[in-house]
């Protein structure tokens, strides 16, 4: 889960349109798979699938800068509301889920 700047309800349609672009050109150049991009306003959740030698670190960041570095330049209007500054917040959270767990395992 990714929080915009500011918690700032930056998300509309054509954002989430172009986030969801975004996402799938990083496919193309990454070993990276988004399964599901979910928004709400002010805040997206990922479900990405990647290869081991990918670190969560890695993800993170190389979706973070991606991101945040295509939603300003196509959408003008975000930078604006975000005074100009960064896209999303220092903060994620994440957890991770392996080949032999399911559903139950890791909703305890």
């Amino acid at each position: 889960m990714f929080p915009a700047k500011y918690r700032r309800v930056v998300f509309d349609d054509h954002v989430d349109d172009v986030l969801k672009e975004v996402c799938l050109d990083i496919e193309k150049r990454y070993q990276v798979k988004f399964l599901e991009i979910g928004t709400d306003k002010d805040h997206v959740h990922f479900l990405v699938q990647s290869v081991p030698t990918y670190s969560v670190t890695k993800m993170v960041t190389m979706i973070k800068s991606l991101t945040a570095r295509e939603i300003l330049k196509r959408c003008p209007q975000v930078k604006k509301q975000l005074w100009g500054g960064e896209f999303w917040t220092d903060s994620y959270f994440t957890t991770t889920v392996g080949k032999h767990g399911n559903e139950d395992t890791y909703n305890r």
